[in-house]
């Protein structure tokens, strides 16, 4: 059979996934009709391999057509679709040039999608100018350009974004996670601990998805194995996410026969056994629509995911659900119109501050098609304007889903690279400078009865002291254990409160150069006569009896345990250090304590009669007086337990 111009038009067009757009310029020298003959014959086989995507045949097939007749411009163009269907850019506009050189009028029609393997390549300039001459086509039909006005917009976009964030020495090097991990199944959607020593991830074997884990031993990952327990079904599990702590991990699992819609979300809990058999999350969170994509909160306390169901404002919306003391799950709440648009925004995944949202997104703002993007939460209820990672994270291709590391520099994602085992890899790379969220550590350990050292259920409570907001409140598993994130260059209260004991406080200043990770073992002291804790967080200015705003965190705690406890009685105690007169010291030490209830008192929720107050100067020290870091523990507000 003859292959018509037509047909040439046709495979160079599919090819590059682009419909028949314009007509071509009669001013070209290049004629379909004057090409070789059997130049022709072999590009009909290519013709055939290609619509059956045998590519590499394909790719055969064309060259030895153009060793014939070298001057076959469809040839070369169909040969750059191809390349541009495997995403292999650079080869794509090799071709796509060949031809432009041979017949830059017959080729012109395709500045379209050569424009898009340009910009594949990160080519933006070039791209835009492209596009540009492109649309100066006066044959164009509304489709077409209506689809260079959109990648006009796509172009302009990324150059304005590169000015705004210059990368410097920025050098986006992603490295393949190595056959540890990777395999020649598929692996996607990582998950990690906030130690960064145990990565969580889906593997596809053979249409069924199952967990996989790998421990980061000895500056390598260990060969992944399946999750313990029973958590692995016969059922398809995926779009995982561990907990901080690795004690959780809920995900997405789709058809199963208690679920509530098409896909829904599970939980399953680390035992000593494994993992347990997962649990649906319930109806309150689970509806008849699509639930997936799952993050958990650093603390466990409020739970984000992406659903299509009554409420969105377009398609799939991201969603958080809060989670309450008794544990349950209240009804799911749209993150608004900031977040969410008229596309689809999932994947989302909450970094270990609390406050940095990352998700991809197709509504907003990018490069062609889903980007991820990144907000940070302002209150409860208010985000930031998302800002998107920016080219090479983001592509004129699909991007999935991307965690981020403690150390707020170490992404994590699935990508096809040259690189992979087969399909999707889970690769590692360096965000760049300007969008790496605040390094964060955490601090571990038990809390426990000071009399009969058992561990207890308790509420751990981080607070910016300056702003006074809390930034996250975690419950420890029954025997006590706790761990909780500490997000670098603020200061926090740290309290543990547990009815019927004294309320823990600790302070922590987290600068820049903080690189430790804290264990704090914390006794709580029964509330019983003669029972007494430091105030951590009590700040006076040097010589100064006035309380620092910074103190309030701290008062409020003591307000609400004389609230909770309405029989007890307390004194406030004031000390100071050495440096001084001591009968100085003591009117100091004795105006802060007197500062501390005066406060208590204006609360107007606490009886004068249960207030006392006290200086003792640099009487009874606690730490050695010849150092400053020793002079610093003994100047402290100490409140103990007159009666209960």
């Amino acid at each position: 059979m003859a292959i018509t111009n037509i047909t040439f038009k046709r495979l160079a067009l599919v090819v590059c996934s682009l419909s028949c757009f314009v007509a071509v310029s009669k001013a070209q020298w290049y004629s379909p009709e004057k090409v070789n003959k059997k130049a022709y014959a072999i590009y009909e086989s290519a013709y055939q391999n290609a619509m059956d995507q045998k590519y590499d045949a394909a790719i055969a097939d064309i060259d030895k057509a153009i060793s014939i007749d070298p001057k076959f411009v469809e040839a070369w163009l169909t040969k750059a679709g191809i390349y541009a269907d495997q995403k292999k850019y650079d080869s794509s506009v090799i071709n796509f040039e060949k031809a432009l050189q041979l017949d830059s009028v017959f080729a012109k029609t395709y500045l379209l999608p050569y424009s898009i393997s340009l910009a594949g390549m990160g080519q933006f300039q070039k791209a835009l100018t492209a596009i540009t001459e492109f649309l100066t086509n006066p044959t164009l039909n509304p489709q077409s350009i209506k689809a260079g006005n959109y990648r006009k917009s796509v172009y302009e976009f990324a150059l304005e974004y590169d000015k705004k964030h210059p990368a410097k020495n920025y050098v986006f090097a992603r490295k393949n996670l190595g056959d540890s991990v990777n395999s020649d199944a598929l692996e996607y959607y990582p998950s990690l601990t906030i130690d960064g020593k145990k990565l969580i991830f889906t593997r596809r074997l053979s249409g069924d998805e199952d967990f996989y884990e790998s421990d980061f031993t000895n500056g390598k990952w260990s060969k992944a194995k399946p999750l313990g327990g029973k958590v692995n079904t016969n059922l398809n599990e995926g779009a995982q996410n561990i907990s901080q702590d690795g004690e959780w991990i809920i995900f997405t699992g789709c058809n199963y026969p208690e679920g509530q819609g098409s896909c829904d979300l599970y939980i399953s809990f680390k035992t000593k056994n494994g993992w347990s058999e997962a649990e649906n999350i319930g109806p309150i969170v689970n509806t008849d629509f699509w639930e997936s994509s799952p993050s958990l909160s650093p603390d466990k306390r409020d739970l984000y995911f992406s659903s299509n169901q009554s409420g969105t404002y377009g398609g799939k919306d991201i969603w958080v659900t809060h989670r309450s003391n008794a544990g349950k799950w209240s009804r799911p709440e749209n993150l608004g119109p900031v977040i969410n648009t008229k596309g689809d925004e999932s994947c989302s995944f909450m970094y270990a501050d609390n406050q940095t949202l990352f998700f991809n997104s197709n509504g907003h703002p990018g490069y062609g098609q889903t980007d991820l993007f990144f907000s940070k939460k302002i209150t409860d209820s208010t985000w930031s304007e998302p800002e998107n990672l920016g080219y090479p994270i983001n592509t004129i291709d699909e991007e999935g889903s991307l965690i981020v590391a403690a150390d707020g520099k170490t992404a994590y994602y699935a990508s096809d690279g040259s690189d992979t085992r087969g399909g999707l890899d889970l690769y590692s790379f360096q965000l760049r400078e300007d969008i790496q969220p605040p390094r964060t550590l955490w601090v571990k350990g038990k809390v426990f009865d000071a009399k009969t050292k058992n561990g207890l259920p308790s509420s751990v409570e981080l607070t910016d002291i300056n702003t006074r907001r809390l930034v996250s409140k975690v419950q420890t598993d029954e025997d006590g254990n706790y761990l909780t994130t500490l997000p670098v260059g603020k200061d926090y209260a740290f309290n543990v409160n547990r009815k019927g004991y004294l309320f823990f406080s600790e302070h922590y200043n987290i600068d820049a150069s903080s690189d430790s990770v804290y264990t704090a073992d914390i006794p709580l002291q029964p509330i019983e006569t003669g029972a007494s804790i430091i105030l951590k967080n009590i700040f006076f200015d040097t010589k100064k009896t006035a309380l620092k705003p910074a103190s309030i965190v701290e008062l409020d705690k003591v307000i609400q345990l004389m609230n909770d406890n309405p029989k007890l009685k307390i004194v406030i105690t004031g000390f100071t250090d050495n440096v001084g007169k001591p009968q100085d010291n003591v009117v100091l030490s004795n105006g802060r304590a007197l500062s501390v209830v005066n406060y208590l008192l204006a609360s107007r929720q606490i009886a004068r009669e249960r207030l006392q107050f006290k200086g003792l100067g640099a009487a009874k020290p606690i730490a050695d007086n010849t150092t400053e870091t020793g002079k610093a523990l003994n100047r402290r507000t100490e409140l103990s337990v007159i009666s209960n």
